[in-house]
């Protein structure tokens, strides 16, 4: 594949612009439209970029063993620094209404949500109503501040992540939304845009069974685990509607109670996210899901060492 192609499949896979395009590669519009043309050829560092864009977007991009070890010791030892991330995060309420936002803002947008950061903020801690935008959307961001408030309350008081938590959850996520709020489907499901089967719905409450038994255990790499959990609980995709956003609170609270903070993972990185989440669930090669797990997790260290 040339790399005029190479850009083309970069588009088709992402959806940006050329002016988008081009400002991620680091070259002019100009260039970029030579390079998409075929009237020109990259130079070695433009080249370089194209090509570990293209490996990222499409899910080939390789990731060393070493590096991926060494970035999630790095995270570890951070935590080292706090004795208990989650009260330190809900004491101190600037940082605190920055997790609540941030998670809620990028968590809905990823679910197709039309709210701004700045609406999502004056439905948040204003309790404004935004003209123009659905009343589903205003209640979505509502509903999740109070799922989050919830969450890191539950966390202070114990570590384990249960059904009755997960089923509370969701009850809180589409309340006045969805009228089996709470409760696991009872027909079958399936995932947008995804080649990827569901569980059938008769076996979701023994594979929920079996997934929480799993959360609660201990592994050496807590990394590696919460996106082993996530890749497995989006793929049995339990609720009518709602898995994705609720697949992440669950990641949140494996995230605080092994002392991290939660992961933000940002709408603009939507593509490589579904892309690097879907090869862990189809080919069980989760390492770039790993690793994107882990520059989310600095994300959150932003927030918190800002």
């Amino acid at each position: 594949m040339n790399i005029n192609e190479r850009l083309k499949a970069i588009q088709q896979v992402t959806d940006m612009t050329q002016t988008e395009l081009a400002a991620k590669i680091g070259i002019s519009f100009v260039a970029l439209n030579s390079l998409i043309n075929g009237k020109s050829q990259p130079r070695d560092k433009t080249l370089l970029a194209i090509n570990d864009l293209y490996e990222s977007v499409t899910g080939t991009k390789k990731i060393p063993v070493n590096a991926l070890v060494a970035k999630k010791q790095i995270i570890i030892a951070k935590s080292k620094k706090y004795t208990n991330i989650n009260k330190t995060i809900s004491k101190n309420k600037p940082i605190f209404d920055q997790f609540l936002l941030e998670l809620t803002y990028h968590t809905n947008r990823l679910e197709g949500s039309t709210l701004t950061e700045g609406e999502t903020a004056a439905i948040l801690f204003e309790n404004s109503t935004i003209i123009g935008k659905t009343l589903v959307e205003q209640l979505e961001a509502k509903n999740h501040q109070t799922a989050l408030i919830f969450l890191f309350d539950y966390l202070q008081k114990t570590k384990v992540i249960s059904e009755e938590l997960i089923l509370k959850l969701h009850s809180i996520l589409l309340n006045s939304i969805l009228s089996d709020a709470g409760i696991y489907r009872r027909y079958g499901v399936r995932i947008v845009g995804a080649n990827l089967a569901t569980a059938n719905c008769l076996k979701v409450p023994n594979l929920m069974a079996e997934l929480v038994m799993d959360i609660n255990k201990s592994k050496a790499d807590v990394i590696a685990h919460a996106a082993e959990i996530h890749a497995r609980f989006e793929q049995i995709h339990p609720f009518p509607d709602g898995n994705g956003r609720i697949g992440r609170l669950i990641l949140q609270a494996m995230m605080l109670r092994k002392n991290l903070p939660p992961a933000i993972i940002k709408q603009d990185k939507k593509v490589l996210y579904l892309q690097y989440l879907n090869k862990a669930q189809t080919t069980g090669d989760q390492s770039l899901f790993d690793d994107f797990l882990c520059d989310a997790i600095n994300e959150g260290y932003k927030i918190l060492e800002d």
